[in-house]
């Protein structure tokens, strides 16, 4: 069972959950969600032997914070410092792997390694909703102007867990279940203003040498599947997978199809698996 913890930092409570012992692996929500998308994933690997972190960001979840200047990747610096975690493998998720690029641009020697999962990057251009589901488009823009959070958090639904070219309601049960409670908190949110930027990561992915996971879902955005195919590219030392009937979402919505991708990687990365088999041997 996880253990949750408390992280008061600079007109903040950071609030998350560790469970384990061995190599950590770090989990960073994306930014319609908070960390209890990772629920799974935390505790099955806790049982497989490593240290596992979530925690929810400013602005999400649990977390609580006055309106003042805050960055995230200072942050998950606190973090993983209180947690006495020097170096740790970090599993990412849209705004989340873009944090989880920037820390490791920031601190090579800290990452282990990276699971990027229709990873966003810091400053590069925003997922543009497709053409064909304009329609979408004008019905958020209006829900926007109005205020309608409910309205907001079931479009929202849509785009990002059916995804958008995808029949509205195509993902059901507890992961849609899930979903809007995750984002209901969010939207409700008071506004941050004060957010520092860090510095661009789209011009030096390539100096990024940790073994890294893509993964993308072959329904999401189509801007996030170029861009997941671009990162292949770019990143010399990349892996990288599609995964059928899924969207943005893939590890809530089909873990049963993530976490094996996801074990084989860690285990792959750090060998732990393959220390395991030798002791059965």
């Amino acid at each position: 069972m996880t253990s949750p913890f408390e992280i008061p930092f600079d007109g903040a409570v950071i609030r998350g959950e560790a469970d384990g012992f061995g190599i950590p692996v770090v989990f960073l929500h994306s930014g319609v969600t908070d960390r209890r998308m990772w629920a799974e994933q935390m505790r099955e690997l806790a049982e497989e032997g490593y240290h596992v972190i979530s925690y929810d960001r400013r602005g999400f979840g649990e977390t609580q914070t006055e309106d003042v200047p805050f960055n995230h990747l200072v942050d998950l610096e606190t973090v993983l410092d209180q947690l006495s975690v020097h170096a740790a493998i970090l599993v990412g998720s849209s705004m989340g792997g873009a944090l989880a690029l920037d820390f490791a641009l920031e601190h090579p020697e800290r990452t282990i390694g990276l699971v990027l999962v229709g990873t966003a990057i810091t400053g590069g251009e925003s997922a543009e909703i497709p053409e064909e589901a304009a329609d979408l488009e004008d019905a958020l823009e209006y829900a926007e102007e109005r205020g309608n959070v409910d309205t907001i958090n079931r479009i929202e639904a849509h785009l990002w867990l059916d995804g958008p070219l995808s029949e509205s309601g195509r993902v059901q049960g507890e992961p849609r279940e899930l979903f809007l409670k995750m984002n209901a908190v969010h939207l409700n949110h008071p506004k941050l203003t004060q957010e520092e930027e860090p510095e661009p990561a789209i011009d030096n992915l390539g100096s990024i040498t940790a073994p890294t996971l893509l993964v993308v879902g072959e329904l999401d955005m189509p801007d996030i599947i170029d861009r997941h195919e671009d990162l292949s590219e770019e990143m010399e030392n990349a892996f990288a997978v599609v995964l059928e009937d899924t969207a943005h979402f893939p590890s809530l919505e089909r873990p049963d199809l993530f976490n094996p991708i996801l074990f084989e990687f860690l285990e792959a990365v750090t060998g732990q698996g393959e220390n395991d088999e030798d002791e059965a041997d």
